[in-house]
């Protein structure tokens, strides 16, 4: 895709200012930022959080993205859109929203630490309602980077259940590897939950054993490209991504720190 790339959509699992500072959400709201300063359309997405305050991040409803129903184990979930301005960027966010899944009080585990046993399914709404709206806005990304577990099966769902849809016949995927992989295991079941369209379970294979190293897996599976986020990604998934032949981007804390990493996966994108 050398030089073709100018639409770059952001798949996030957390994003400061709305998220606590950590190295995803620093680079979530950073980076995206540096990718349209370089002259590339860009958007991006989050889960709308329970705790995050909507009258102080002026968050509003898009109601001509809202309104339709994702289907996960035949229960219809209603998918809200609501969107919000990091001014001093000139960046706008997009959040996907449900109030089954998304309006608790946590992340991903509950305040004993107990990793909700609907993650499975919060995940499958999440990465369907961000291609959904993508369709739904007309906007066809060139690359697709993911990042963050919650992100692991938009590959996945691209790749397969969307494959054929012109709006996103030309995207590649790229994925950043954090050290976020969840220890906990996921339900039986996700993948016959997570089929959809021309998306199997028998294309979900990793996941009849489901936890987070074979949920990233699975992404990896599906992934144009490789960028490790994390000094300490873990080695199973470094060896898979090895036996892949994918593109690997290493990671550089000095270009973190710098914020010169801006530029090398800018110039990433351009490989892929």
């Amino acid at each position: 895709m050398a030089q073709d790339v100018k639409r770059v959509l952001f798949v996030n699992s957390e994003m400061s200012p709305y998220l606590p500072e950590s190295q995803i959400a620093n680079i979530a709201r950073h980076l995206p930022h540096g990718i349209q300063e370089r002259k590339r359309e860009i958007r991006s997405f989050m889960p709308r959080y329970g705790f995050i305050n909507e009258r102080k991040n002026q968050l509003h409803e898009v109601i001509r993205l809202s309104g339709m129903n994702i289907i996960i184990s035949d229960v219809d979930h209603p998918l809200i859109i609501k969107v919000a301005s990091i001014s001093a960027a000139r960046l706008q966010v997009y959040f996907i929203d449900n109030e089954d899944y998304f309006r608790r009080k946590f992340t991903f585990a509950d305040e004993e630490g107990n990793f909700f046993e609907d993650n499975d399914e919060r995940a499958i709404f999440f990465a369907r309602g961000v291609l959904e709206t993508a369709k739904k806005l007309r906007w066809a990304p060139d690359i697709i980077h993911c990042q963050g577990w919650i992100s692991h099966l938009v590959p996945a769902y691209l790749k397969k259940a969307y494959k054929d849809d012109p709006i996103f016949s030309a995207s590649k995927i790229v994925l950043s590897l954090y050290d976020d992989v969840p220890e906990a295991g996921f339900r039986s079941g996700f993948p016959e939950k997570a089929a959809f369209g021309g998306l199997d379970a028998s294309d979900l294979s990793f996941l009849e054993a489901a936890d987070g190293i074979n949920l990233a897996k699975t992404a990896i599976q599906y992934a144009d490209g490789v960028i490790l986020g994390s000094p300490d990604t873990n080695p199973v998934l470094l060896d898979y991504c090895a036996s892949r032949e994918l593109p690997v981007l290493p990671y550089d804390e000095a270009a973190i720190g710098d914020g010169s990493y801006i530029d090398a996966y800018n110039a990433f994108y351009d490989t892929i």
